[in-house]
């Protein structure tokens, strides 16, 4: 097995940024510095070991792969990573954060009487 390196561009923190707060929000949303200490260290390691299995983001580019998971301070994360042309490394990219997850409907209470 293939294990590489991996590098965290200025672009994902800056997508990260956008998404997460320094300090904890309203409704309990975890802080960026939350996030780099749990689900992004387990990131990095994914696309450190598994880079070749990962789906292709666009078809025909290898270079180009998506690691879609489940978080342990958000509910799921869409991680990016691009395949460095100078050294082989792995670089991420992009990242689109979902805190909360699916709107089951299970939060409303019911008022009916039945």
């Amino acid at each position: 097995m293939t294990r590489r390196v991996v590098r965290v561009t200025a672009d994902f923190f800056r997508a990260l940024d956008t998404q997460l707060p320094d300090k904890r929000g309203p409704r309990g949303e975890p802080t960026r510095a939350e996030f780099a200490s749990s689900d992004l260290l387990e990131i990095v390691e994914a696309f450190a070991e598994l880079w070749d299995e990962l789906p292709m983001t666009i078809p025909g580019r290898p270079d180009y792969r998506t690691l879609v998971v489940r978080g342990r301070v958000v509910y799921a994360a869409a991680v990016r990573g691009q395949l460095s042309p100078v050294d082989g490394a792995v670089e991420l990219i992009s990242i689109a954060l979902d805190l909360i997850g699916p709107d089951l409907g299970f939060d409303d209470e019911d008022d009916s009487d039945e």
